[in-house]
């Protein structure tokens, strides 16, 4: 039988518009009359050809093609190392002359001679064993691609190792490409909901950053994509299988193959040795040395492809329920979220995974945004979000009940640069329409790793700043409520708290805030001093449930004391390791001090750096993150904000004689010998907060938490010293640990 004519890949200029008219003409016809398949990336029309479009190709008419068409709503979620799977098709035939044949391509789409067969993934589903002769087959598919010689592939992009046995430089470029091609380009619309979930901006840079040195292995074609509907079954059983779907192709370290294949095949864990050995005997036969550093090596791409895999999951699921969902929708792209999370915890460092109620909260306000912008277009309120008002707080005015639902729309997709964690709560930065300044959407973390207690209500506290009008820059309460989301079937619920406060940043357009992480300057020490003064004009009464409260010293050491026999016993474990003392030998530790009783005043409380923005205006700083405020020594304030921020020894001598100058006698008397006390108190506070967050990995994104535990070793030298105590000279991983 004569071989069928090449087909025309290169007419000259009149044969090339008739060609593409034909392929226009075809593409029309494959939408209206095709058997199709929608995969992430593609869609797949299967017809027959008709005359012109067989005339064409060189086959006869009737023929069965897969046309496949890019994605134009597709997420960029994927790494391509070519965009030409055609010329990777050709540089396959010879070692792998069953899979596809590219028979024409055009702007976007491309006709392959069709595969006859059924997919795995309809005979064998995700999960589900696999047959060991399968997986023997399945490791020759891959195997198989090392015969391809790299003169016949396309020309590999400028970032690639020049050294192409180079393995530990090969995961470094995948992860690199990971974060140019997959988390950059979508972290402008998506990088809030990662944020919100626990996924900082750098995990990927850090990832790459870890990647250890590892045994040379000579590069080859990989497929990088070959699961379980990328696997066709044929008919005839001759070949038994076919690989499909080459547009991810890439060239590097075999034991990525390997990787992906285990991880997206998704084997029972219990089939992992056998599909390794499989692979490590196909392609021993091939090249030898491919499989070297199998042992040690593997788990590092495994990692990988699990570490990168959270961003298209992620994406993926939060997509799927822009649309009209039910409760099945909603528990889907939950667990799909939760798996991701749990899967890539480890290789991204995540400080933790939330809990499924977490999750499935995040991703209703994600779909409440969704449908309020429409079709993900910020600022373009399309449907309100719904919530339920605090009564505590009245509407306000000046920020009315649809601003409130306008705000909560655009919060859950505000960029990442405008999303701040703190200990206890996410903080999204919002601009309504409207309104003169930009909003904050507040709402409380549920894994909130601060031990110490809240003994206020935070916007009680704001708002008894504001009706007072005494010049303490603070945020305003707009808004307290809950929202009210529902996933189908009549089902609603009321869910997530929110309080909507100002932005107390920079004024006009959105601007990243700055913060004294280094120290206040001489204006801004004195700024701070003024609203300290401020502060003791507040009629505090009508929010502080024991006012009027005595023994402030001995209150504040009882409820160290209660902190520290409140701890998890890890915590409590590693502190006894250290030398720190239990609950009831530092309660009479603390009990030999005394300190002069001085008038109480309400006080911020957790005056660090992080909490104090800096304005270059009349009113300069502004004080933020009230949660901690309490009635107490107004010393005791100043102190702390001096133990928590880096302070030089003239600023802090000019604050304390401003503090005395400016506050009546009552608020200050004998303040020079009980300073020391405060800030000894402080110290022993740390070492205990800190290790706690060491041990339990909470609170660890928070910038304030970050810098405490990376200077413990300094924190716990002056806590032990102060309580007349050494550290233990014991080695263990305990210690290591902590002082990392």
């Amino acid at each position: 039988m004569d071989a069928p004519p090449e087909p025309r890949t290169r007419p000259g200029r009149a044969d090339g518009v008739r060609a593409a008219a034909v392929l226009e003409a075809f593409l029309e016809f494959a939408y209206e009359e095709g058997r199709v398949t929608h995969g992430f990336h593609n869609h797949n029309y299967v017809l027959p050809l008709t005359d012109r479009m067989a005339q064409l190709v060189g086959r006869a008419a009737g023929t069965l093609v897969t046309a496949r068409v890019r994605r134009v709503d597709a997420l960029p979620v994927v790494i391509r190392t070519w965009d030409d799977e055609p010329a990777i098709l050709r540089a396959l035939r010879v070692a792998l002359p069953n899979v596809p044949e590219c028979l024409a391509q055009g702007d976007g789409f491309a006709v392959h001679s069709y595969v006859e067969g059924v997919p795995l993934s309809s005979i064998c589903p995700n999960g589900m064993p696999v047959d060991g002769m399968l997986i023997k087959a399945l490791a020759g598919l891959l195997a198989g691609t090392a015969r391809v010689r790299p003169g016949r592939l396309p020309a590999l992009p400028r970032v690639w190792p020049e050294d192409h046995a180079d393995s530990q430089g090969f995961l470094r470029t995948l992860a690199h490409l990971a974060e140019t091609q997959v988390r950059q380009p979508n972290w402008p619309y998506f990088g809030g909901l990662f944020m919100t979930l626990g996924v900082p901006e750098t995990a990927l840079t850090e990832f790459a950053g870890r990647v250890p040195v590892m045994t040379r292995r000579p590069f080859s074609l990989l497929h990088a994509d070959l699961h379980r509907d990328n696997v066709i079954m044929s008919y005839g059983g001759d070949p038994p299988l076919i690989c499909v779907d080459w547009e991810l192709a890439t060239y590097g370290d075999p034991l990525h193959d390997l990787a992906t294949h285990l991880v997206r095949m998704q084997y029972p864990h219990h089939q992992w040795d056998e599909v390794v050995g499989a692979w490590a005997e196909a392609v021993g036969k091939v090249r030898p040395a491919a499989a070297r550093g199998l042992a040690g090596d593997l788990r590092h791409y495994v990692d990988f492809e699990r570490a990168q895999s959270v961003y298209p999951d992620v994406m993926r699921a939060a997509k799927s329920l822009e649309g009209s969902f039910d409760q099945r929708s909603l528990d889907r792209a939950t667990n799909a979220v939760t798996s991701a999370l749990e899967a890539a915890a480890e290789p991204l460092r995540l400080s933790r995974v939330p809990g499924t109620g977490e999750i499935e909260s995040v991703l209703l306000r994600w779909r409440a945004a969704a449908q309020a912008l429409g079709e993900g277009r910020r600022g373009r309120i399309r449907t309100p979000v719904a919530w339920v008002p605090d009564r505590r707080l009245p509407e306000r005015p000046d920020f009315p009940d649809s601003a409130v639902a306008e705000a909560l729309a655009l919060e859950a997709a505000a960029p990442s640069a405008q999303v701040f964690k703190g200990v206890t709560h996410v903080n999204s930065v919002v601009r309504v329409a409207g309104i003169d300044c930009p909003v904050v959407v507040r709402r409380p973390r549920v894994d909130a790793g601060r031990r110490e207690p809240s003994y206020l209500s935070e916007h009680a506290v704001l708002r008894a700043i504001e009706r007072s009008a005494v010049p303490v820059n603070a945020p305003r309460v707009l808004a307290l409520g809950q929202n009210l989301t529902g996933s189908g079937g009549g089902r609603t619920r009321l869910d997530d708290r929110f309080t909507i406060l100002t932005y107390e940043g920079p004024p006009g357009p959105w601007q990243y805030p700055s913060h004294p992480v280094g120290g206040l300057r001489p204006h801004e020490a004195d700024a701070l001093v003024d609203q300290l003064a401020g502060l003791t004009a507040i009629d505090y009464t009508a929010i502080d449930p024991v006012t009027g409260r005595t023994g402030f010293y001995h209150w504040l050491s009882d409820q160290l004391v209660a902190l520290v026999a409140g701890l998890p016993e890890e915590s409590r474990q590693l502190a006894r390791f250290l030398g720190l003392p239990d609950a009831a030998r530092l309660h009479g530790i603390l009990a030999r001090h005394r300190v002069a009783e001085r008038a109480p005043a309400l006080l911020h409380g957790d005056l660090h750096p992080w909490n104090l923005v800096r304005r270059e205006d009349r009113l300069g700083l502004r004080l933020i993150d009230w949660e901690m405020a309490l009635v107490g020594d107004p010393l005791y304030d100043l102190v702390r904000h001096m133990h928590l921020t880096p302070t030089r020894p003239e600023i802090r001598h000019r604050m304390f004689r401003r503090w005395e100058r400016l506050l009546p006698a009552r608020y200050t008397c004998d303040w020079q010998h009980d300073v020391q006390v405060y800030r000894w108190i402080e110290i022993v506070r740390s070492a205990y907060v800190d290790l706690d967050r060491m041990a339990t990995r909470k609170g660890l994104d928070a910038p304030n938490v970050r810098r405490a535990v990376d200077s413990y070793a300094m924190t716990l030298s002056a806590a032990t010293a102060s309580l007349g105590l050494t550290v233990r000279p014991r080695a263990n991983p305990y210690l290591a640990r902590a002082l990392a």
